[in-house]
């Protein structure tokens, strides 16, 4: 296992690869995600909602159009900006905060219910990161998550990228959140009903080149692996990149469509 100093530099890290390239780009295609998480918590109007890793905001946002009394946080003020600027133009009052998955700055008990989508499972440290989740959100309140999973696209995305970049040696890869039984783990006797759904994101590309720049320019973790390395290695990354969206494809008119499965998670708060 990793030390605390270890997390803390990955942390560091992480931050600022979530800050390079364009994550706005990439979330903005995957807000759908987001409304269907809100639209299955059933939130009602004047809810207390907390986004943990927000980023830009998909679900503070999908929530606060619910009528919802929304924070969102997240440790890279750069993607807060952005977020806030979204909120602003519909004209959503969503309340954008610098804060850690891992250490909320919130009561126990503040909210009705606490979000995050592909988001607070990048949080190096697990366990205190789900005990976060559920120590902020009232007894009886909703616990609400989509997350990547282990054998879905995005997991084989993360296991290309890791071929040529490995990961820190230690960390747990961040679609076990993805995996019923690890939530269940990470969630344990503090939440009562948990209800575990398995959805698809569909993205959609003219080409599979046009995925592999896509993600290489916009998506922090595959900017960010490209230039760790070699300038003569960098052309074997994206190849296999435009060979991995070949792969996937079920498309039938010479485009590009790739499912991509994520868990969405439902757990009530137990009673304290």
């Amino acid at each position: 296992m990793t030390t605390a100093l270890d997390l803390s530099a990955v942390k560091a890290r992480q931050q600022v690869t979530w800050a390079s390239g364009d994550y706005g780009a990439v979330a903005a295609r995957i807000h759908p995600m987001s409304e269907l998480l809100v639209t299955a918590a059933d939130l009602p109007a004047g809810a207390r909602v907390l986004d943990v890793a927000t980023g830009t905001g998909n679900a503070a946002i999908a929530a606060a159009r619910c009528g919802c009394l929304v924070t969102g946080v997240d440790y890279v003020p750069e993607l807060l900006e952005r977020g806030h600027a979204r909120a602003a133009a519909e004209r959503l009052p969503v309340t954008f905060v610098t804060g850690d998955a891992e250490r909320l700055a919130y009561p126990d008990g503040s909210f009705d219910a606490v979000l995050s989508v592909v988001g607070v499972m990048f949080a190096p440290d697990q366990e205190r990161a789900a005990a976060e989740l559920v120590r902020v959100c009232r007894p009886g309140g909703t616990v609400a998550l989509a997350s990547w999973t282990p054998q879905g696209f995005i997991g084989e995305l993360f296991r290309t990228v890791g071929r040529h970049v490995p990961p820190p040696a230690g960390l747990r890869a961040p679609v076990q959140w993805g995996d019923e039984g690890r939530v269940h783990e990470l969630l344990g006797a503090s939440v009562g009903e948990l209800r575990a759904v398995r959805r698809e994101f569909v993205f959609r590309f003219t080409s599979p080149e046009e995925f592999a720049d896509f993600f290489r320019a916009n998506y922090g973790p595959t900017l960010k692996a490209f230039e760790a390395l070699p300038e003569e290695r960098r052309p074997h990354l994206h190849a296999d990149l435009v060979e991995l969206a070949r792969v996937h494809n079920s498309a039938t008119d010479g485009t590009v469509r790739i499912p991509a499965e994520y868990l969405e998670v439902l757990a009530e708060r137990a009673a304290a």
